[in-house]
């Protein structure tokens, strides 16, 4: 049976830790966030964490429920960061797509823990202000909420994926990613035009484009496709073609 949790208000050390610092769960987040950057999710253990923390390592039970409840809250507070850096314009289409872009990035920033959370729902506040500013920009432009339930499974979907995605290639160590770069110079861009025509014809493209994430482009696919839709209803209810 899992352990209660403490509100935050009843939980908080009184005493600072060995190292002067006094616990939070915000302090604890960012700690893990931290070790996951050095060691991967591998490293991230309670006794690991209380020794980073200078703190016994059942503290963290005081806080979360688990390892698992932190992975929550750890998946949070990525896309709170990508939330507090953006700024809605009322422009359904380029709020989307600024929105999207930051939540890409602020994963991207901590690759072992986008790895680590980018699955999971998390159900906790800020997701949940999240979800709801993209539905509310989505049913504010005039979507129906089937097309707008709809939208967002793919945009938020997307996103994520992309954000695992991307992610992965960054995770793995420096010389191994490097070496996956340069094998579209390496080995496809001199693949000879007599038994691979069509790669040789576009070596130098995809030299240029394929080290980059994609997710940009596609985003960009997915808005355009929901545009045509929103036009579309938008002609069909006031009988125009």
């Amino acid at each position: 049976m899992p352990k209660k949790v403490v509100p935050e208000a009843e939980r908080r050390r009184r005493r600072p830790t060995r190292q002067g610092t006094v616990l939070s769960e915000k302090l604890i987040v960012r700690t893990a966030l931290r070790m996951l950057r050095e060691h991967g999710s591998a490293g991230l253990t309670a006794r690991r964490l209380g020794s980073a923390l200078g703190a016994d390592p059942s503290t963290l039970y005081r806080y979360f429920a688990g390892l698992d409840d932190l992975t929550r809250a750890i998946g949070e507070e990525l896309v709170g960061r990508a939330l507090d850096s953006w700024t809605a314009t009322g422009k359904w289409r380029a709020d989307l797509r600024a929105l999207g872009l930051a939540i890409h990035a602020s994963y991207l920033a901590h690759p072992q823990a986008a790895l680590l959370t980018a699955s999971r729902v998390t159900g906790r506040p800020r997701e949940i202000e999240v979800d709801e500013t993209i539905l509310g920009i989505l049913r504010g432009a005039g979507f129906d909420d089937a097309d707008t339930v709809g939208i967002y499974h793919a945009f938020i979907d997307l996103t994520l994926a992309f954000a695992a995605l991307d992610a992965g290639a960054l995770a793995i160590k420096d010389e191994a990613r490097e070496a996956d770069e340069e094998m579209w110079t390496s080995t496809y861009a001199r693949l000879p035009s007599e038994t691979h025509p069509h790669i040789a014809a576009t070596a130098h493209l995809l030299a240029d484009r394929m080290n980059l994430s994609a997710y940009p482009i596609v985003l960009d696919t997915l808005l355009n496709g929901a545009e045509t839709r929103l036009v579309a209803t938008r002609n069909q209810a006031t009988g125009t073609e």
